[in-house]
C-alpha cells in the first residue's frame, strides 16, 4: 500500500464530516467528480472500500474507520509539529479548542481563562457548548482539544486529566420546605413540577437512571438544553430542577435559589471531568491550559 498523502486524507475526512460526496465537494469548492475520483483512488490504494453507499449518503466501512483514525492522528501530529516549529521561531501563538457543558461556562471564564489569558496573551480560544454526549464525541474525534463535562460515561477514547466529586443537587426557590433538609432522596423531589435538561446531558442521564432504579417516573414540566432557562424557571417559582452546585453559584450568592445535595449514591458521587483524547500527544498550549484549568476551576476543587 502506498502512503496516503495529505490531499487524499483531507478529501476523505470531508466526506466523513459532511456525509456525502456532493456535500464534501461543495465545502471544498471542487467538483463532485474530483472528490469521487480521489476516494476511488484511495480505495484502490488500500484494496478495500472506505464507504458503503446508501440512499442517505455514505457510511464508513471497517476499513474506512481505520483510515479515519489514521487521518486524525496525522492531523494531530501536524498541529503539534506546527506549534513546536512556531516555538523555535519565537512565535508564541496557538489556538485551543474547548467544549464544555453550559454549567461550567462561568467557572471556565472567571476562574480559568481570565487569569490564564493574562499570562499567555497570544493564545487564541474557540469555546463551544454541548451536551455530555456531544463533548465526548468532539474530544474523541479530534474536533476539540479540551472537554469539560458532568459525570460522563466511561469511554476508552477519552482520558480524564482532572476529576472532582460534584454532587447533584435539588435546586428550588428560597423558602421551599425541602431546603431545610441536609440531604434528600431524589424520590422525595419528584412530586413538585420540575424542569430538566434535554436528553444527552449527564444530569438527565443520572436522574433518569436513579428514578428507574427506584421505580418512579420523571415527567418534567419543561425540557430544555439551556441551564439558564432552568435557573430562570426555578427563580420564577414555576418549580424545581437538578444541577450541581457550581452551576448556580451566582444565584446562591444572591439568594435567588437554594440547593440541597441529593443522597442517592449515584447522585451524591457524581463528578466533573476535564478530558482530552486518549493517547494524544498534547501541544504545549493545550497542556498548559488543561493543567491550569484543573488547578483553578471551582468545579475541580472538592
Amino acid at each position: 500500500m502506498e502512503t496516503l498523502d495529505a490531499k487524499a486524507l483531507r478529501i476523505f475526512m470531508a466526506v466523513v464530516r459532511f456525509g456525502s460526496i456532493r456535500s464534501a465537494a461543495e465545502s471544498m469548492n471542487v467538483a463532485p467528480s474530483v472528490v469521487s475520483r480521489q476516494i476511488a483512488e484511495t480505495e484502490r490504494n488500500i484494496g478495500l472500500p472506505l464507504f458503503d453507499r446508501t440512499s442517505r449518503g455514505v457510511e464508513l466501512t471497517d476499513a474506512g474507520q481505520l483510515v479515519l483514525d489514521h487521518a486524525r492522528r496525522v492531523v494531530e501530529d501536524h498541529e503539534l509539529l506546527a506549534e513546536q516549529l512556531d516555538q523555535l521561531r519565537g512565535v508564541q501563538q496557538g489556538r485551543v479548542r474547548i467544549c464544555c457543558g453550559e454549567g461550567f461556562l462561568g467557572d471556565l471564564i472567571e476562574n480559568g481563562m481570565k487569569p490564564f489569558v493574562a499570562v499567555y496573551p497570544t493564545i487564541r480560544y474557540d469555546v463551544q457548548l454541548g451536551s455530555t454526549e456531544h463533548i465526548l464525541d468532539s474530544v474523541a474525534n479530534g474536533d476539540t482539544d479540551i472537554g469539560i463535562a458532568y459525570n460522563p460515561p466511561i469511554d476508552t477514547r477519552i482520558r480524564s486529566l482532572a476529576i472532582s466529586r460534584q454532587s447533584l443537587c435539588f435546586v428550588a426557590p428560597p423558602g421551599h420546605p425541602l431546603l431545610s433538609r441536609n440531604r434528600i432522596a431524589l424520590e422525595e423531589c419528584l412530586a413538585t413540577p420540575c424542569a430538566m435538561l434535554s436528553k444527552g446531558h449527564g444530569v438527565t442521564q443520572l436522574v433518569e437512571r436513579v428514578a428507574a432504579d427506584r421505580g418512579v417516573a420523571v415527567a418534567p414540566l419543561l425540557d430544555t438544553p439551556s441551564i439558564d432557562i432552568l435557573r430562570r424557571f426555578v427563580s420564577a417559582g414555576l418549580g424545581v430542577t437538578f444541577l450541581p452546585r457550581f452551576a448556580v453559584t451566582t444565584e446562591l450568592s444572591r439568594g435567588i435559589l437554594g440547593v440541597v445535595e441529593l443522597s442517592d449514591p449515584l447522585l451524591f458521587e457524581a463528578s466533573a471531568h476535564l478530558m482530552v483524547k486518549a493517547r494524544r500527544r498534547l501541544p504545549a498550549s493545550v497542556e498548559k491550559l488543561a493543567t491550569y484549568l484543573a488547578s483553578q476551576m471551582s468545579a475541580f476543587k472538592s
